[in-house]
């Protein structure tokens, strides 16, 4: 069956008078997760006290930097040539 996606789809659940939004009031909203006002139940999770380490290696000889997206890639994955910019495969295309 076709659905004709410009058609209005009001329904008579959705036709709330603002007076009566505004009766009802900010505590008695929708209820739903995305509120940005709530932040009273809001815990920091433990991950946050755990030291983390990470072990940073230098550019090592068979990898380059692209010089479009920023990553570390091996030559195998180089558009360029080699005395022009890096630029890897996937930007490149």
């Amino acid at each position: 069956m076709a659905t004709d996606y410009d058609a209005t789809r009001k329904t008579d659940d959705d036709t709330e008078s603002l007076d009566a939004i505004k009766e009802r009031g900010p505590s008695q909203g929708s209820g739903g997760e995305d509120d940005v006002d709530n932040i009273d139940g809001f815990t920091m999770p433990d991950v946050v006290n755990e030291e983390l380490e990470v072990v940073v290696l230098p550019l090592q000889e068979n990898e380059f930097t692209c010089t479009t997206c920023f990553l570390v890639k091996p030559h195998q994955q180089r558009a360029s040539k080699p005395r022009s910019a890096a630029v890897c495969i996937d930007c490149a295309g």
